[in-house]
């Protein structure tokens, strides 16, 4: 009989299931669902919300999927493992259910309640404490129910994250863990507990805030009414979860000092592991607890993140048209005008407050059009250059940080699909790249795996992630994507 482990990983443009071959490392089956991007709701102007059910009838579905491609024998599923969208804010009453849409990671109206924070809580306790400013985080979105809408508030019973209420939706318990406390912005790195210092400020009652777990490890088994609705048997564990990109970083077997994982989705991002608790003075970029950490050998994941990335390709998708059928038309017309795209300069930031811009609204620029020269191609590689330069920017405060960036590892996935992406990436932050063939919901498949036990460890769970491609820089290649980048950085000066 099979050893067969489910990942779940529920993103904000898709939910993905993979069954995972424990023995093998390799994948059985996987679904995504929808085809098109998950609808995200904009009530006002710097709001982003999804429902949480939505992601539930999601989980639903491609489960009953990957258990018909995998032909799955009862008894054969071993565990399961939940990767989500960080960040997120679910509230449920007492019935466990949702009281108000889930306010997501790239939703801005919690800004300035985090900047007063901030100010009021002093910038050496939140730095050294929270190893952030309170910024736009879950804890600054509660506190904006708080004070905005006090009747849904009142009704409250527990928050979660969005990972946190798909196991509750399993389970029946509601959990979280360290590492998504540190995410919310509710962990105090000092005392490796709960920031009552926070809580107090914001007037929250530590009561509504779940019990936390290790990442790895039983965190409760399946429903059997929901089993039953799944076509799974009844108890079978959830034994791992993790935001998505501690979870891409760990799916990539990026897990010690100075390694580094990025990603190009919705948004882009770029995770370096460090064993001491490093922060940047103006939280740009953001430290968290690492799935691995523990108080004896402590890992922590600093975190690069660009809301504005994937969301401009496909932004520029919709706007095409029908003449647009795919990504790879798009990467091919981009890559017939030459780097810098003719002096054309892409902004990317259009997508909520930007971090590494210190939560301020930029927005998307679009500088250098001559109606002469440029068409759709021009926009294209401009699109793509002007996300890559997006990273780089926050690359170059990573450094600041003191990070060792010479190594980046990858899935093949969405922008790291373009040959013309790969290349602007590799060569404008004089990085190798290693290309991975695994994505989140692999890596919550592994880590299903080493939260049952089936896996002795990482070395053991990650004996099936196949190697595709490494890239090099190019010296020549460098020289002009420093140029892009220098003009690139000029623009935004112009914009900031």
């Amino acid at each position: 009989m099979r050893q067969l482990l489910i990942g779940y990983d529920v993103g904000s443009s898709s939910v993905k299931t993979t069954l995972l071959d424990a023995d093998s490392g390799k994948v059985v089956a996987s679904e995504g669902l929808p085809k098109e991007e998950m609808r995200i709701e904009a009530p006002q102007p710097d709001w982003a919300e999804q429902d949480p059910e939505t992601w539930w009838k999601f989980i639903i579905a491609t489960t009953k999927e990957v258990i018909k491609k995998g032909g799955v024998k009862a008894g054969e599923v071993k565990a399961i493992g939940i990767s989500y969208q960080m960040h997120g804010l679910v509230l449920v009453d007492e019935k466990l259910s949702v009281i108000r849409p889930a306010i997501i990671w790239c939703d801005s109206r919690a800004v300035e309640i985090g900047n007063k924070a901030f100010e009021a809580l002093g910038s050496a306790y939140c730095l050294e404490n929270l190893l952030n400013s309170p910024g736009n985080f879950t804890a600054s979105k509660l506190k904006w129910v708080k004070e905005n809408e006090p009747d849904q508030f009142d009704k409250i019973h527990k928050i979660m994250l969005p990972g946190d209420f798909i196991a509750m939706k399993l389970t029946g318990e509601i959990l979280t863990s360290e590492t998504g406390l540190s995410e919310g912005v509710f962990w105090d790195f000092q005392k490796n507990g709960l920031a009552d210092k926070l809580l107090e400020y914001y007037g929250l009652d530590a009561s509504i805030l779940p019990e936390a777990v290790a990442s790895f490890g039983h965190q409760g088994g399946i429903l059997p009414e929901i089993a039953k609705e799944l076509g799974l048997e009844a108890g079978i564990p959830v034994t791992y979860r993790s935001g998505d990109q501690p979870n891409n970083a760990f799916s990539l077997n990026v897990l010690d000092e100075g390694e580094l994982a990025t990603t190009a989705g919705t948004s882009g991002t770029v995770y370096g592991v460090s064993t001491k608790p490093v922060y940047d003075p103006k939280s740009r970029v953001n430290t968290f607890v690492h799935v691995n950490h523990t108080k004896t050998d402590p890992r922590y994941g600093v975190l690069l993140c660009v809301n504005g990335t994937g969301i401009l390709n496909s932004w520029l998708k919709k706007l095409l048209g029908p003449q647009i059928m795919d990504y790879e038309q798009m990467n091919q017309w981009a890559a017939e005008v030459p780097v810098g795209s003719e002096g054309l300069t892409f902004i990317p930031f259009g997508n909520g407050a930007e971090r590494i811009m210190e939560n301020k609204q930029v927005g998307a620029h679009l500088s250098g059009l001559n109606l002469l020269k440029h068409d759709k191609r021009h926009v294209l590689r401009a699109g793509q250059e002007g996300i890559v330069s997006a990273l780089t920017y926050g690359f170059n405060i990573m450094k600041q940080m003191g990070l060792n960036l010479k190594t980046v590892k990858a899935g093949k996935a969405n922008m790291f699909l373009s040959p013309l992406f790969r290349e602007a990436f590799v060569n404008m932050n004089d990085v190798a790249l290693e290309l991975y063939d695994t994505d989140g919901a692999q890596g919550a498949a592994r880590g299903a795996g080493i939260g049952l036990g089936i896996y002795a460890g990482a070395r053991e769970a990650f004996q099936g992630l196949k190697k595709i491609q490494v890239l090099e820089p190019e010296k020549q290649k460098q020289e002009a994507y420093k140029a892009v980048y220098g003009r690139w950085e000029h623009s935004l000066q112009q914009v900031k």
